[in-house]
């Protein structure tokens, strides 16, 4: 399991890296079978997300520390050193550019673009 982390360097420069989810396994829901989970992360709030089919917005970092997950449609996100990442269906974006140049995102899809974010402290 991976998600798709961009972040900001001392420069103010968004970049993308790939992180692998370290996953153990363990007991959860006892009396249940143990199963892979990874370490628990605290969060802030969720929240449900919509952008409509078309929708473009101008660059801007993230305003919290937040993971995006997606539920349906697909998204562009362009960093500031110009690479980009295909955001869709399953896919998890953790966004921690907080400051600096931020990031460009559009909707690449004919549907509308659905996501849960969970914000972190």
């Amino acid at each position: 399991m991976r998600f798709h982390r961009l972040f900001c360097d001392a420069d103010g420069e968004s970049h993308w890296e790939d992180v692998e989810v370290a996953l153990a396994e363990r007991v959860f829901a006892p009396p249940a079978q143990r199963i892979e989970i990874s370490e628990p992360e605290p969060a802030r709030q969720m929240a449900f997300l919509r952008l409509r089919a078309g929708w473009d917005e101008p660059v801007h970092p993230t305003p919290v520390r937040q993971k995006l997950i997606c539920v349906a449609g697909s998204v562009r996100v362009t960093a500031s050193d110009g690479t980009t990442r295909d955001i869709g269906v399953g896919d998890i974006w953790h966004m921690e550019d907080v400051s600096g140049k931020g990031h460009h995102t559009c909707v690449t899809s004919p549907d509308d673009f659905e996501a849960v974010i969970v914000q972190f402290p």
